[in-house]
């Protein structure tokens, strides 16, 4: 915020209207006025609108009844002083720094999603663009975890920041060669609830302190001839790192309620941490070709090689046990490091061929590939007894780690009539991988599996009259073998959109998606449908000038099942089931108006109610007025209302009520 800040301060006095020109000497003011008009030389009007935008701020009011910690998970909103918006736009008269600047900045004042954005330009100097974007993570749902833990210590509850800045800076844009620069920082930080895991399959809630970031630096040129070959080469470099500072004190029973083997597990102390660093260097090269008017060709090249180092340490006091070797024992000290090095390629290439006029034939084809070695080692010293130490457990291995991604595509369109418009292809995506395994793995620490899938796709576009569209796509997909269980393995998926002008003042649109997916393998099962249908419609009689209605609907169904072993090995299924209706609208109506100006007043708002697996049901009615008091300042109001329920979890559900007012003021 400090940058936009500075801006709003420095620029206006970089944009300032020129000076007025000095006054003729008195020689001049007594020559004849015909002379004078024929020597003295026209002298520029102010720039009067060197300085155009609005700003929006008012005061937020929030009463809350419920789960506090679900209003929060799922709305967020603060009360207090606002900044809800922010534009305006600069025009340097003189073109010193700039010839124009906008910025933009929203939600700002503690909300959970704050924007501010920059762009200055030059002509044919530079182009820049600053972009900034502050949000708030908080989930704190016990539901999800374990719903019997005490309020406020919620596993897996997390209450961080994420900030992501960005820079962009073109020089000599519109040119045939644009060097660039670029930077992208992606940082999080807070606190939140993690587990910690003890062998004999008990999990401890501790409270942990996160830190993360990702900074990206890249340059390059963009380089253009003849408007038909471009070429960009750039090269870059991405650090990263990750900080986990847990620690407790205190009786902990974790998430067990029974005893085992007569002993009763705890955790009484607990100091663990772990920090990642990774950096890698890259380089890019990308460039496309219109040869001929009938061919178009492209191609990128993109090759990295990340390194990652690890450590790790925790140290933790109680009642353990060892369950491999039937062991109880007081505390244990954890010692791990490790390092990978990655070597990654990736590319695509294609073209656009137009043999004729109605028939275009498009084929792309990319790969991905990268190859992990890595060394961990791991130390463990656990105490039997306060005096006694138990044996220590060092494990040292390398390992590597290989995954080879590619896809090929064809598609074919063809032009049957100016109003119908068919597609046809064929896409066949194949690949291996050879991955650390899991900690049930009967075939040593590595697994390998194999990727391979026939997909053929379909479509149209039909355009009867200007009035009515229509577009159909399908795709289906049979594979051989994919990697993961709930991957897609043979499915369809089925699109259709529709778009109706059915008169000047009223439009319809309607949608429906489909997606089936199946793997009948015996040990999976796996069965997976969704759908949804849609219809929006919308009436702006005689241009919206008095009235606009805005409306949608939409039903949606999912289900999912799938077999798997629960404990001790047994088998299972599990199922899921949703059926959900989603609904919006919104009237915006222009009420009488007085001395030229026209108040205006929103009402509206949305619902979501779903049953089955987990039935919910959420309401968020809403009303907006604004009133202008004079030409350049409106006074608005807004009332909104967020209801929140679920059946089988009742502690879960809020009632909120937000009301803020403020003024709107433009230039």
């Amino acid at each position: 915020m400090r940058y936009l800040l500075a801006l709003i301060l420095i620029v206006p006095a970089l944009a300032q209207q020129p000076e007025q020109p000095a006054k003729p000497d008195t020689q001049a003011a007594a020559a004849p006025a015909k002379t004078e008009e024929k020597t003295q030389s026209p002298v520029p009007a102010p720039a009067e609108n060197w300085l155009t935008g609005s700003v929006d701020f008012g005061y937020r009011w929030v009463t809350d009844a419920g789960n506090f910690q679900a209003y929060r998970s799922v709305v967020n909103l603060g009360q207090g002083p606002k900044l809800t918006g922010l534009e305006f736009t600069i025009l340097d008269p003189k073109k010193r720094l700039f010839d124009r600047l906008d910025a933009r900045a929203y939600g700002w004042g503690g909300d959970p999603y704050s924007t501010a954005h920059v762009d200055a330009r030059k002509q044919g100097i530079y182009d820049f663009s600053f972009d900034y974007r502050n949000i708030a993570y908080f989930n704190a749902l016990p539901s999800y975890s374990n719903p019997l833990a005490p309020a406020g210590f919620n596993e897996q509850a997390f209450d961080t920041r994420r900030r992501n800045t960005s820079f962009n800076l073109d020089l000599r844009p519109g040119k045939q060669i644009i060097p660039y620069l670029a930077f992208d920082r992606n940082s999080g930080y807070g606190h939140g609830i993690d587990t910690w895991v003890q062998d004999s399959n008990d999990e401890f809630a501790v409270p942990t302190l996160l830190r993360d970031s990702t900074n990206n630096y890249r340059g390059g040129v963009r380089m253009e001839w003849c408007n038909c070959v471009h070429v960009t080469l750039e090269v870059g470099g991405t650090t990263f790192k990750d900080d986990d500072l847990a620690s407790a004190s205190g009786t902990n029973y974790g998430d067990r309620t029974t005893s085992l083997l007569g002993q009763t597990l705890v955790l009484n102390s607990l100091q663990q941490a772990y920090g990642i660093r990774g950096s890698s260097i890259y380089s890019k090269a990308l460039a496309t070709a219109s040869p001929f008017s009938w061919l178009n060709l492209y191609g990128q090249f993109l090759y990295s090689e990340p390194k990652t180092t690890v450590n790790y340490t925790d140290s933790a006091t109680g009642n353990f046990a060892l369950l491999s070797s039937l062991l109880f024992y007081s505390g244990q000290q954890n010692l791990g490091t490790g390092a990978a090095n990655q070597p990654h390629t990736s590319g695509n290439a294609g073209f656009e061929l137009r043999p004729f006029r109605r028939l275009r034939i498009v084929e792309s084809w990319m790969t991905d590939r990268y190859h992990d070695a890595a060394s961990p080692l791991a130390a463990e010293q656990i105490l039997l007894t306060p005096k006694t130490l138990g044996p220590d457990l060092i494990t040292a291995t390398n390992y590597s780690q290989a995954v080879n991604y590619n896809q090929q595509q064809t598609d074919v369109l063809f032009d049957l009539t100016s109003k119908l418009t068919l597609r046809g292809g064929y896409r066949y995506v194949w690949g291996d991988a050879s991955v650390l395994a899991g900690q049930l793995s009967q075939t040593g620490p590595l697994t390998s599996g194999q990727l391979s899938r026939n997909v053929g796709l379909a479509g149209l576009t039909f355009r009867p009259s200007q009035k009515l569209s229509l577009n159909l796509d399908y795709e289906g997909a049979s594979s051989d073998r994919i990697y993961f269980r709930s991957s897609l393995n043979d499915y369809y998926k089925l699109r259709a959109r529709a778009r109706y002008q059915l008169a000047a003042s009223l439009m319809l649109q309607a949608n429906f998606q489909v997606l089936n997916n199946q793997n009948p393998a015996a040990a999976i099962q796996y069965n997976f449908g969704s759908r949804d249908n849609s219809l929006a419609v919308y009436w702006t009689p005689a241009g919206g000038k008095r009235i606009t209605v805005m409306g949608e609907y939409d039903r949606s169904s999912l289900s999912s099942s799938i077999d798997y072993l629960a404990l001790f090995l047994s088998p299972a299924v599990s199922f899921y089931r949703e059926n959900a209706h989603t609904a919006s609208s919104t009237i915006d109506i222009a009420l009488p108006g007085y001395a030229g100006l026209t108040p205006k007043f929103t009402a509206g708002g949305s619902l979501f109610i779903s049953s089955g697996t987990r039935p919910s049901r959420y309401y968020q009615p809403l009303m907006r007025l604004s009133l202008p008091l004079q030409k350049h300042v409106y006074w608005n109001t807004e009332w909104k209302y967020y209801g929140y329920g679920e059946q089988f979890y009742l502690y879960e559900g809020f009632r909120a009520q937000v009301f803020m007012t403020g003024l709107r003021l433009t230039r």
